[in-house]
């Protein structure tokens, strides 16, 4: 059993970069399921329907959010219409959506997804951790049979100990948000796979995890509010984790970083 689960995409830059390799890297690495963070599909901010249909039609089996998915206009009624689109499972209950959903691989397996948002510097939400032991427990009473987690988080530290307060009970933890990918890919001791940040999908062309440079570094100099703004047309890079995992065993057999680069040029479409 094959997971693929694909670093925040980031506005038109990443979902070209969606649409132009996921097909290709999915047949490449054998993937059953495959899992896209939208968090910053829609300009750099929140997702839309439009983008939505992008990344399903291009090969997500399910979309995970983030601190930013409230961000563009009509999202509630998604959350609540798309039951493969996910907020983080520690939202009060009261917000529309779901944050975990049992869904099914193209092999038949039943898959459980839980997205799940940090607290160190990103803001007031439920504890993620608590959070993770009642959606674990709701998705093994919906039949899944195995679990992956997306923990979009700020904070190395706070990723690491979700990891290892999960490690046995789910197939894989794996952290977004940062738009930088790690290299600390590895099988906890129980057998769940962890990566810290999967990295992110889009612009990498003189920008800022995304973001155009001129506005991040008149942030930076001046300490004055910007706009950021995603560039429309930039080299794209395209980051995933892959992980191998054994149903006979309940384990994690191995988890790999995936990059590629996609010039410009290559970009088709919008």
């Amino acid at each position: 059993m094959r997971v693929m689960i694909v670093g925040d995409v980031v506005g038109r830059p990443g979902r070209r970069a969606i649409r132009t390799l996921l097909p290709r890297l999915r047949e490449q690495e054998a993937a059953d399921f495959v899992v896209v963070n939208g968090e910053n599909a829609a300009a750099g901010f929140g997702i839309t329907d439009s983008c939505v249909r992008q990344l399903l039609d291009s090969g997500a089996d399910c979309i995970t959010t983030g601190n930013h998915v409230w961000a563009q206009k009509g999202t509630e009624e998604l959350l609540e219409t798309e039951p493969r689109l996910l907020r983080p499972a520690n939202y009060p209950p009261q917000c529309p959506g779901r944050g975990s959903a049992v869904l099914r691989a193209a092999n038949g397996v039943n898959i459980g997804v839980i997205n799940l948002q940090g607290r160190v510097f990103m803001g007031e939400l439920d504890c993620p951790f608590r959070g993770a032991d009642a959606e674990v427990t709701r998705l093994e009473a919906e039949g899944a049979e195995l679990i992956v987690v997306d923990f979009h988080a700020e904070a190395t530290s706070e990723k690491m100990a979700l990891g290892l307060y999960l490690d046995g009970r789910v197939a894989a933890v794996v952290g977004t948000h940062t738009h930088v990918m790690t290299a600390d890919e590895q099988i906890l001791p129980r057998g769940t796979a962890y990566l810290t940040d999967v990295g992110m999908t889009g612009p990498c062309t003189d920008t800022v995890i995304g973001v155009r440079r001129e506005e991040v570094l008149l942030r930076f100099t001046t300490m004055m509010p910007q706009r950021f703004e995603v560039p429309k047309r930039a080299d794209t890079q395209f980051c995933a984790a892959v992980i191998e995992y054994s149903l006979d065993t309940s384990r994690a057999l191995h988890i790999k970083r995936v990059q590629r680069r996609l010039p410009i040029d290559a970009e088709t479409g919008s």
